[in-house]
C-alpha cells in the first residue's frame, strides 16, 4: 500500500469534478446560515456527522470489497433528494474517468460498465481506493475530508472569506473527522454480518431540502 496515493486522491487538483460543487454551502450562504467562519464551522460540523458519516461508511465498505451494486442501492436509499442523487452520480462518473486513467483496474472497468451514467460518488471512491492500493481507513478519510473541504473552498469564493479562516475551520474539525472515520470503518466492517442495511443512515433534512431549492435557481455559481 502506498500512502502517497491517498495524497493524490485527496488532492483538490485531482480532476474529479469536486470544484464545481459546494456541498450545500451556496444555498446555506443565501439562506444566511453561513455569514462567516463561525457559521461555516457549524455547517461543516453538521454535514460531517450526517452526510459525511454516511458517505465515509459507503466508501470504506466499497474499499473492503463489498458488492458495489448493493452499496449503490444503499446510497440511493440514503439520499431522498433527487438533486443530490444526480450530483452524486455526476461526481461518481467524473471520478471514475479520472481514476481509470490514473489507476487502471478491472474492478473500475466493471463498475463503469454496470453504471454507465455513474455510480454514487462514495461507492466509486471506495473502489478507486482499492485500485490505488489503499484501505478502508484511507477511503473514509478521503471521503470525510471531501465532505467539508468542498464547502470551505466554496465559501471562500461565495463570501470572499479569508482563506486562513476557512483553513482554520478544517483544522478545528480534524479531531471530529477522526471520530467519524472510526465510526464509518467500524460500520463498514460490520456489513458482513448485518448487510448494507446496517450502514449509517444519518439524515440531514435541511441539506436535502436546500439541494432541491438550489437546483431550481435560474443562476447559481455551483452545481450543488
Amino acid at each position: 500500500m502506498s500512502r502517497a496515493a491517498l495524497l493524490v486522491l485527496a488532492d483538490g487538483r485531482f480532476p474529479a469534478g469536486g470544484h464545481a460543487h459546494s456541498g450545500g454551502a451556496e444555498a446555506a450562504v443565501k439562506a444566511g446560515l453561513i455569514t462567516g467562519a463561525e457559521g461555516l464551522e457549524a455547517f461543516c460540523r453538521g454535514r460531517l456527522h450526517t452526510a459525511g458519516l454516511v458517505s465515509a461508511a459507503l466508501a470504506a465498505a466499497a474499499a473492503l470489497g463489498v458488492d458495489p451494486s448493493a452499496l449503490d442501492a444503499a446510497a440511493d436509499a440514503r439520499t431522498p433528494s433527487i438533486a443530490l442523487r444526480v450530483a452524486s452520480r455526476r461526481l461518481g462518473r467524473q471520478l471514475m474517468r479520472a481514476a481509470r486513467a490514473t489507476w487502471p483496474s478491472e474492478e473500475l472497468d466493471a463498475l463503469a460498465r454496470e453504471f454507465p451514467k455513474g455510480a454514487h460518488q462514495p461507492v466509486v471512491l471506495g473502489v478507486v481506493a482499492r485500485a490505488a492500493g489503499l484501505g478502508p481507513d484511507d477511503a473514509a478519510y478521503c471521503s470525510v475530508y471531501e465532505s467539508v473541504s468542498g464547502a470551505t473552498s466554496a465559501t471562500v469564493r461565495l463570501l470572499s472569506l479569508d482563506p486562513f479562516d476557512a483553513t482554520r475551520v478544517l483544522a478545528r474539525l480534524a479531531s471530529e473527522m477522526d471520530v467519524v472515520v472510526g465510526a464509518a470503518v467500524d460500520a463498514a466492517r460490520g456489513v458482513g454480518g448485518g448487510g448494507v442495511g446496517s450502514l449509517p443512515a444519518a439524515s440531514a433534512p435541511l441539506l436535502e431540502i436546500s439541494a432541491e431549492v438550489h437546483a431550481a435557481w435560474p443562476v447559481r455559481l455551483f452545481a450543488s
